[in-house]
């Protein structure tokens, strides 16, 4: 039977999209679903701040009239304008093991796109970085993180058999904790602190509220992050979004911030309590007992690991040292918080800045995702 592509326009066909995944891994023990109500503002052009310089089109595939395939097309002008490409983006892929349902998705990409001007297709990408992306490649017997995603082990096998080529890789690393913090690592993270003047600053609620601290961590993430793969800059429309996403359940003793002597922000580290096994116990639902399993493992019962959500340096200090001392600042509370190991999330493979911290400690390289892209 030949495959049939259409538009998830409806409410109700924009539900089969955002619940297709969650049928797709049923019982799969390393598949973590995402909250359906963050993918539902994701994709609301009302909702989400990307959408004022992104256009994007959702599609289904049925065969026999089952839905057995997704796709999300994707134009970031922001991100194409910056890099110089002319890339439509494919994202929050998912299809059944067959090979003629993955080419009628990218086809229906691949015409949206070159209707609009594009020339060439890539991804697992999202409206921005904050978006999951990256396919896995290496680690499919990993449990996945709650900002990655995970697929089946015939995604890239198709995706090669298609013509698709590597356009970049990141890594991810698993990172055995200390039992204590290095005498060696402790006197140099603080002459790094006096050798350029700046200092740690503990914060408060309070803090944060008055002095729109988040708004000033996604800025340094704008400053930090603007020469990576892909990056596009973050409106202040976007931040807003951001900080109350990301920031409102932050605790801060699993955060650090370094500020200059004039109290800039120089650099920030951001972790949480690994949500991976809350988030499959909840079902990517938060009612009606969802929201008990993650506050759970945010504030109760939390598993011994932890994720690095995000870290920032800014650009002149980003040879300095810096990921040293907010590892010096983290480590102790983290350690008496009962953790012993940390994911670092997605790093570029080409961010040798930031991976040479490992060689400090006890860590292995457990999972690789790549972006896949092909000119037409």
């Amino acid at each position: 039977m030949s495959i049939e592509i259409r538009k998830a326009s409806s409410k109700k066909e924009m539900r089969a999209f955002i619940d297709f995944p969650t049928d797709l891994y049923r019982k799969h023990p390393c598949y973590v679903p995402n909250l359906r109500s963050d993918d539902a503002m994701t994709f609301d052009r009302e909702a989400n701040a990307a959408f004022d310089f992104c256009e994007a089109e959702f599609f289904l595939a049925y065969k026999d009239g089952k839905l057995v395939g997704r796709v999300a097309a994707i134009i970031n002008s922001k991100a194409n304008e910056r890099w110089n490409t002319k890339y439509v983006r494919f994202g929050w892929i998912d299809f059944i093991e067959d090979r003629e349902v993955l080419e009628a998705l990218l086809d229906a990409v691949t015409e949206w796109g070159r209707e609009r001007g594009m020339t060439a297709i890539a991804g697992p990408l999202g409206f921005t970085d904050f978006d999951p992306e990256g396919m896995l490649v290496e680690g499919f017997d990993k449990t996945g993180t709650m900002i990655t995603i995970y697929n089946h082990e015939y995604y890239p096998r198709y995706f090669e058999e298609l013509g698709f080529r590597k356009e970049i890789d990141w890594v991810e690393y698993l990172i055995k904790l200390p039992d204590g913090l290095d005498e060696r690592f402790e006197k140099m993270a603080k002459l790094i602190l006096e050798k350029n003047k700046l200092h740690i600053r503990k914060l408060t609620r309070r803090i944060i509220a008055k002095e729109k601290y988040g708004h000033k961590f996604f800025r340094l993430i704008n400053e930090s992050y603007a020469n990576l793969y892909g990056y596009s800059i973050l409106s202040d429309k976007q931040i807003d979004q951001y900080v109350r996403q990301y920031l409102t359940f932050l605790d801060l003793r699993m955060a650090s911030f370094v500020e200059d002597e004039n109290g800039e922000l120089v650099a920030a580290g951001i972790t949480l309590p690994s949500l991976a096994k809350a988030l499959q116990r909840a079902k990517g639902k938060l009612f009606p007992t969802g929201w008990i399993h993650l506050l759970n493992s945010l504030y109760v019962n939390r598993p011994d690991i932890l994720d690095l959500l995000l870290v920032a340096v800014k650009p002149e200090y980003q040879k300095k040292g810096l990921n040293a001392v907010l590892f010096y600042d983290l480590i102790p509370s983290l350690i008496k918080l009962g953790f012993k190991y940390a994911e670092s999330n997605p790093e570029l493979e080409t961010n040798h800045k930031v991976q040479t911290l490992w060689n400090a400690f006890d860590a292995t390289v457990h999972k690789r995702r790549r972006v896949y892209v092909k000119e037409f």
